[in-house]
């Protein structure tokens, strides 16, 4: 079970992890895109961060809305619209819940995900966000499965994202900026896919400070 409390930490430690790796984003975007990966998502979730003491009465859908509003209107780039369709499509996914069963937050990650595909048309394996993930929802959903906690099931997921973001680097980007690249994309970690790495992180470490 987790609740609108810790999704407001989570959010809010998302947050502080952007702000705390904003530099390394934006080097990892350098070498393959505009350089303004760090900068713009830093932008814009401390603009979420700003929001989050206002969103305390708010039910779960109406915060993650709110998130996906202020990011959209936010962050420059590709960022803000892939990240503000995530949060929007999980706001819908959990309308009107004030806390969220292992099958809520599997519903809340795989409608994230359906509109992340959906918005940018990539798919695994063209080095892009969706490489992290998409392995992370799969092994969300196969842990909750199998039975584990809420704070279990997010840790798979969150190695799962290690291990997609991990992933991309010696992939082909065929997506985006870094694919104007060609073969020049190889050999760099998609910042993309570095990012979903830090929101599942956030996640976990959230969960895991709190019981299920």
């Amino acid at each position: 079970m987790m609740t609108k409390e810790q999704i407001l930490q989570w959010l809010e430690q998302f947050a502080d992890a952007i702000a705390q790796n904003k530099e390394y984003l934006t080097q990892l975007d350098a070498a393959i895109g505009d350089a303004d990966h760090g900068i713009n998502m830093d932008r814009g979730f401390q603009k979420v961060a700003s929001q989050l003491p206002k969103l305390a009465e708010q039910d779960i859908s109406s915060v993650l809305k709110t998130v996906s509003i202020t990011l959209i209107s936010s962050v420059g780039g590709a960022s803000g619209p892939l990240y503000g369709t995530f949060f929007l499509r999980a706001s819908t996914a959990v309308a009107g819940k004030q806390e969220l069963s292992n099958e809520d937050l599997a519903s809340l990650l795989q409608a994230g995900l359906d509109g992340v595909l959906q918005r940018g048309k990539a798919q695994l394996g063209d080095k892009t966000m969706i490489d992290a993930l998409s392995p992370a929802v799969t092994a969300f959903t196969q842990a909750i499965g199998q039975g584990k906690t809420t704070s279990e099931a997010i840790q798979q997921a969150t190695a799962a994202a290690e291990q997609g973001m991990q992933a991309t680097i010696p992939m082909l980007a065929k997506k985006g900026r870094a694919s104007y690249l060609g073969d020049r994309s190889i050999d760099h970690q998609d910042p993309g896919a570095t990012s979903v790495y830090l929101m599942l992180k956030s996640l976990s470490e959230v969960l895991g400070m709190t019981s299920d």
